[in-house]
């Protein structure tokens, strides 16, 4: 057999793998499992069932195309040894394919002999199917490599991977979780069906239900969580290994989820017919292989590895010289950039309880916003390591004298964002856990890596990230978002290019010299002064909304006006004498207004 011949084969057969696992989720979605009795092989004793009904017909045909399916697996290993010599990633993943086809079969036989099929809802059923769904994807995670590999993708290297590793590890694991906690649910809206979204709300939170119940809601909110880690993992591994392979991968998976999430809403929208749970598991896999095709493009051996500087000009400028301190990887946080955003994550907590929200709950999410905030912040240092060392403002940052290698900045962001999240999650729910995450990665992602270097509206959309943080407070104390939480993310949205320009007029001349298109750069000193005015005027507009909603009364309404009035006067200020004088004074000031501001708000609603 030649290499070419078992290349294309390989394909086949995960194709084929991937329809009987979709065969097999239609047979428990349609309550078939018992379609042969308890028997196995056999289908109700018999090796070809007579006179069959349609579940049994359903489940028979589920065992003739899995027997083939090893079959075909089977075939797969001894083709693998005959056509690829000793050691080649091929025949370890042959292998590999086989044993999980084993267990796969052991598992699905399992569910036959001991009864956990068609109306069985003991926590016994809904463990294995987690089982089987994980088994699953291990089958088709080995079967994919096998055939990336005979199509001519190298070996993996998986030693020296430093961040890179543990982030695609992460979102292996992540993707995982996911489609374990989909796989319940699957059989929670089997066994337990709702007439509409409302009432699978409600039974989740009554006390009492059944646990399939009452897991139901969790995994809309698990699925934009790992999603957003998932496409935010994609492009920072296509951006510290940079290829055709990774890049393309990259952007498939964030397109991929999106329709993802979306056929997910629609299916929990018309309550999960057969046909719309089939499609969602069959994208579910496809996100799947391509995270594990990212995983085997930017582990290969030879890959370039940004983050160490290679292939740059730079050398071993990214290794890091040793020695680093505790307050080193302190720095690595921006302790003092991140004090106003917690300011406002810990009111926001106070406006929503309209008191003191608990102590372990306020402890909980300033640690937890601390270091979600400060793994943004690391990631963000190694990023723009190379125009912080041009800059007098960030020359002294530990990524650019060397203090910190970025790997190991890498790895300190990594495990402060996981534990931020998992902290968030035990101490307060899983929306505040998750509205951290996608404050962190719009930070990275969208501002960073996208907008920053591109476009000098970097900081009015990529400004959003600041806003993410009373959304975390907010939701910490409700468990949810009301109109009054979009109006503080509205607030501090377009508070940031008032803040932020004043900041880039101060220190214009660095932007200009490191090539970044910060307004001052771009357009100039008078158009710049004008859209910070107006942004003032707005901001200004904005605060007062919560007046007009009821939601605030007079003692905010003095207090506001009285802010917002210095705000345009510092701003106009500004506009009349572009200068650095007035540059900082609007800049120090817009710091306070927002703090002062956030404090009328919660003073008024605990009165």
């Amino acid at each position: 057999m030649s290499q070419a011949w078992f290349s294309r084969y390989a394909w086949g057969v995960l194709v084929w793998n991937i329809l009987v696992a979709l065969w097999g989720a239609y047979v428990r979605a349609t309550g078939s499992g018992a379609g042969c009795g308890a028997h196995w092989p056999t289908c109700n004793g018999e090796i070809i069932p007579r006179a069959p009904q349609v579940e049994t017909l359903i489940e028979f045909t589920h065992r003739a195309t899995s027997g083939l399916a090893f079959l075909l697996v089977l075939l797969f290993f001894l083709f693998a040894l005959r056509a690829f010599p000793k050691g080649h990633p091929v025949r370890f993943g042959a292998g590999l394919s086989l044993l999980f086809m084993v267990t796969e079969s052991l598992v699905g036989a399992s569910l036959v002999l001991f009864g956990w099929t068609a109306q069985n809802a003991s926590a016994a059923r809904a463990v294995v199917q987690m089982v089987h769904l994980a088994n699953t994807y291990f089958l088709l995670a080995a079967l994919v490599l096998t055939a990336w590999w005979a199509s001519g993708g190298a070996p993996l290297r998986l030693r020296g991977q430093g961040a890179v590793g543990a982030a695609l590890l992460l979102g292996l694991i992540a993707l995982l979780f996911l489609g374990m906690s989909g796989a319940v649910t699957a059989l929670g809206d089997l066994l337990f069906p709702v007439r509409n979204t409302l009432e699978a709300l409600e039974r989740s939170l009554t006390p009492g239900e059944h646990f399939l119940v009452r897991l139901r809601v969790l995994h809309p909110l698990i699925a934009v969580s790992v999603g957003l880690y998932v496409v935010f993992a994609g492009y920072l591994v296509a951006h510290l290994r940079p290829s055709s392979h990774t890049r393309r991968f990259a952007h498939a998976l964030a397109y991929l989820y999106g329709v993802q999430l979306l056929v997910g809403l629609v299916n929990v929208w018309l309550k999960a017919p057969v046909w719309m749970q089939i499609l969602h598991l069959l994208l579910a896999y496809a996100v799947w292989l391509l995270f594990i095709l990212l995983s085997a493009a930017a582990l290969v051996q030879g890959a370039r590895r940004v983050e160490l500087g290679e292939g740059t000009e730079a050398g071993q400028v990214h290794r890091g010289t040793g020695g680093a301190t505790w307050k080193d990887y302190l720095a690595l946080t921006k302790p003092r950039v991140i004090s106003l955003l917690l300011f406002t994550t810990l009111l926001a907590m106070l406006i929503a309880a309209k008191g003191w929200p608990g102590t372990g709950l306020f402890l909980v999410v300033a640690l937890g916003g601390y270091m979600m905030a400060g793994a943004a912040n690391a990631i963000n240092m190694v990023v723009d390591r190379d125009i912080d060392a041009r800059m007098r403002r960030t020359a002294k940052r530990p990524t650019v004298t060397q203090r910190i290698s970025s790997r190991d900045a890498l790895l300190f962001a990594f495990g402060l964002a996981l534990s931020a999240f998992l902290l968030l999650w035990w101490g307060a729910n899983l929306l505040s856990a998750t509205l951290a995450l996608m404050g962190l990665i719009w930070y990275v992602l969208v501002y960073t890596l996208y907008l920053k270097r591109r476009t000098w509206q970097n900081i009015v959309i990529g400004g959003a990230a600041g806003a993410f943080p009373p959304l975390v407070g907010w939701a910490a104390v409700t468990g949810e978002l009301s109109l009054f939480a979009w109006y503080l993310f509205a607030l501090i949205f377009f508070w940031t290019p008032v803040h932020f320009w004043a900041l880039a007029l101060m220190i214009q001349d660095d932007y200009r010299a490191v090539g970044v298109p910060m307004l001052p750069v771009v357009l100039g000193e008078r158009v710049t002064v004008m859209q910070i005015a107006l942004y003032a005027v707005l901001t200004a507009l904005i605060s007062l909304m919560p007046l007009l909603l009821g939601e605030l009364g007079l003692v905010y309404f003095f207090l506001s006006l009285a802010l917002n009035a210095l705000l345009i006067l510092k701003s106009l200020a500004l506009y009349r004498q572009p200068e650095r004088r007035t540059a900082v004074s609007l800049y120090k000031y817009s710091m306070l207004y927002l703090a002062l501001l956030f404090v009328a708000m919660a003073v008024d609603r605990v009165l």
